[in-house]
């Protein structure tokens, strides 16, 4: 088809044809016959399993964020560590606000979609890291009155821009073949998750999903990596199943 030759993915072709079949249905209205568009049909999507980070991962790239300015060093590993421990979108993590931050609790209210608002528990780690960073750090970086808790190196309020920028940068010098998405940190962070007991509810309350339906996606990717690890290390793997000659 058309829409093939011109190399559209299968999603953008579902979307093309979601808006046609919707001018369709208006010249119905009209009473304009448009044959053509009568039998369109989208493609199907398939739902590809979200590339999670690993912690192995996560650990290179805190390596590989350290630059000369102890400040920033700083900075940047407060931005690993929000992005992998809050499991969070990139704009909820650039909008996030001082007075957000629940000290004495130890919890960040996160904003999400629609204005929904989420309370999430700190670990012990983000915790201690995200305080020394508001009350040693965060003030040597801005340069304007803004109550946002990261700072960018002008001294404001990160954009989505700035945050892609330094994750592009410190995954080339992790030696990643390409730059590690926001995202890839969420869906790292609810893997993780479920892999050590969580339950789906609790993961659905911190990712700030409104259908459980969409944080059961995870339940197929690890099950998908419980099945590499018991065909890798399960001794049953190694039998020799061969079976003697036998006269029929």
């Amino acid at each position: 088809s058309f829409m093939t030759e011109k190399k559209l993915s299968t999603r953008s072709q579902a979307r093309v044809i979601s808006s046609l079949r919707t001018y369709f249905r208006f010249c119905e209205v009209k009473g304009v016959e448009v044959p053509e568009l009568q039998n369109l049909r989208p493609p199907k999507v398939k739902t590809g399993l979200p590339k999670a980070l690993t912690y192995e991962e996560f650990q290179k790239l805190y390596d590989a964020c350290a630059v000369e300015n102890p400040y920033r060093t700083a900075r940047n590993q407060v931005t690993l560590l929000l992005l992998f421990g809050l499991g969070c979108r990139v704009t909820e993590l650039i909008n996030l606000n001082i007075q957000d931050y629940n000290e004495t609790d130890a919890w960040l209210k996160i904003v999400g979609k629609g204005g929904k608002e989420r309370l999430i528990p700190l670990t012990e780690v983000l915790q201690r890291e995200l305080k020394d960073y508001l009350h040693h750090i965060r003030s040597f970086l801005v340069r304007e009155n803004t109550t946002s808790i990261l700072v960018n190196d002008r001294g404001r309020r990160p954009s989505r821009v700035d945050i892609w920028r330094w994750l592009a940068a410190w995954s080339q010098k992790a030696g990643f073949d390409e730059p590690v998405s926001p995202h890839k940190f969420r869906h790292g962070c609810a893997t993780a998750l479920l892999e050590a007991g969580a339950d789906l509810r609790s993961i659905q309350v911190l990712l700030g999903h409104s259908s459980i339906q969409t944080t059961q996606i995870y339940t197929s990717v690890t099950s998908q990596k419980t099945r590499e690890a018991i065909e890798q290390h399960h001794p049953l793997s190694k039998l020799n199943t061969r079976k003697p000659e036998v006269e029929v």
